[in-house]
């Protein structure tokens, strides 16, 4: 199969292949997703199939409008606040759908659904001409970082999908933030751009502690049972700047080639012959870079080892954070070793 990649001169033919039961990724503000018609089961299962999914691991329904959501799910007032006040923007809510109206293999045999409305408006584009909601996973294959730009999805996919549809590097670089409205109180599954502090004037207080679930439960979002973001390489967390030079030695006992990714004032203490990437100069920007960051590594196979730069979970740094713990598989550097 050739992967044909779209602009927006020729968005109705992107969305001419989603009508035709075929996968296409396309642009958000966060990252690049998966899109194939949420109606139709068998081009549901291609983007399993492309991502190498595990089938209960649940896939974002993506729209064009807050309407296009009435037409699966039921809308609650506290949901159609989210709505309006974020919409089209990096949330994610989850619903309960209406009998019948989602196939079990987007919902992971769940009757709930995540829906998103971007603000990519090429991508709304394509989904208005498809005339149908798409599901949305980041296009990666799966446990792998999720692609912020047209070479990170070719990577992955050239030759496997049908199509891309380029409209440039993502903004954001982390995916959306997953909110949880069919529990009370509402509770964010994933966090992301939009935080608790902002969540928080549009419908009260949010619980923030549902990140995981146990081995044998299905997941309602994506990114809360399975090991998700990790290159080739095994990343470390350093948790304290501080830490650098101990790190630095522990790495290089190790034996192995490593590399450091990190902001640049940390950047400044690391060796030259040391491979390195820049986060950027704070917490925002790391954000921005971090998939990027994991995906250079990777096009660096000889690099076994990442010490990668923590910041403080709080706001944007709660989601820097989750992905990269996930990432890392939760090791961390200590001073008396991994």
């Amino acid at each position: 199969m050739e992967t044909q990649v779209f602009d927006k001169d020729t968005v109705a033919e992107a969305a001419a292949l989603i009508r035709a039961g075929e996968v296409v990724a396309f642009p958000t503000e966060t990252v690049y997703g998966l899109g194939a018609d949420a109606t139709d089961p068998k081009a549901a299962l291609k983007v399993y199939a492309a991502k190498h999914r595990p089938a209960d691991n649940p896939l974002i329904v993506t729209v064009a409008s807050p309407e296009m959501v009435a037409q699966y799910a039921v809308i609650t007032p506290e949901a159609a606040k989210l709505m309006a006040a974020f919409w089209p923007g990096p949330l994610t809510i989850i619903l309960n759908i209406l009998p019948n109206a989602l196939s079990m293999v987007v919902t992971g045999g769940l009757q709930t659904a995540a829906f998103r409305m971007p603000q990519n408006a090429l991508t709304r584009e394509m989904i208005t001409l498809a005339g149908r909601p798409i599901v949305g996973p980041s296009a990666n294959l799966s446990g792998k970082p999720s692609g912020t730009r047209v070479a990170h999805v070719l990577h992955d996919f050239d030759g496997a999908i049908a199509g891309i549809l380029d409209d440039g590097p993502t903004a954001v670089g982390v995916e959306s933030t997953v909110i949880d409205m069919t529990v009370t109180p509402p509770a964010i599954l994933r966090p992301g751009e939009v935080t608790p502090a902002l969540l928080a004037p549009v419908i009260g207080e949010v619980a923030t502690d549902r990140h995981k679930v146990g081995a044998k439960e299905t997941p309602k979002a994506p990114g809360m049972k399975y090991k998700h973001y990790a290159p080739s390489a095994q990343v470390v967390v350093l948790d304290h700047p501080a830490d650098l030079s101990d790190a630095l030695a522990w790495a290089k006992a190790q034996g192995v080639p490593f590399g450091v990714m990190a902001t640049d004032e940390l950047l400044t203490k690391v060796p030259a012959a040391v491979a390195s990437y820049s986060l950027g100069a704070d917490v925002q920007s790391a954000t921005h870079n971090l998939f990027a960051g994991l995906r250079w590594f990777d096009l660096h196979p000889t690099i076994k080892l990442i010490l990668a730069e923590a910041f403080a979970p709080e706001g944007l740094g709660a989601a820097y954070m989750n992905r990269l713990l996930k990432s890392a598989g939760n090791t961390h550097f200590q001073r008396d070793g991994n």
